[in-house]
């Protein structure tokens, strides 16, 4: 599912330069993790790009939230239950990327009893929202 695109690929079309050492030793590869077109970004003047890192220790469980934009979700360790409203449970496992859609109510659940679930999470924001806003 992975792909690996070298540089040349990855930057097609930018107006990159290749440091002169690159080009005498290789290109670094670049590994594709996850690509998905979404809708609900912010298209304001200015957005904030936030990364957070997060861990659920075993039997941890979040709030019930929803994300005003798009959150994508890279587990690194465990496994990281989602539970989003109106669908089957989805169980994203450590090297697996999974995007919670906006304006969608959820809980997310580590249902280990041994392994924590570590993630990173990363999102664009209009500058100052919230991460996740309560649901009732």
């Amino acid at each position: 599912m992975h792909e690996i695109t070298d540089v040349r690929t990855m930057t097609a079309g930018l107006e990159v330069g290749v440091t002169r050492s690159a080009m005498e030793r290789g290109m670094a590869k670049l590994l594709s993790l996850h690509r998905e077109v979404v809708d609900g970004l912010p298209g304001g003047g200015s957005q904030e790009i936030r990364v957070l890192f997060a861990t659920l220790l075993p039997g941890d469980v979040t709030p019930h939230h929803t994300h005003r934009f798009p959150v994508t979700v890279y587990v690194t360790e465990g496994v990281f239950t989602l539970e989003l409203e109106g669908r089957e449970p989805v169980h994203v496992r450590a090297g697996e990327v999974f995007v919670e859609p906006p304006h969608v109510s959820m809980t997310g659940r580590n249902l280990s009893a041994e392994a924590p679930a570590r993630m990173a999470i990363f999102y664009v924001c209009e500058p100052d929202s919230p991460f996740a806003d309560p649901v009732d």
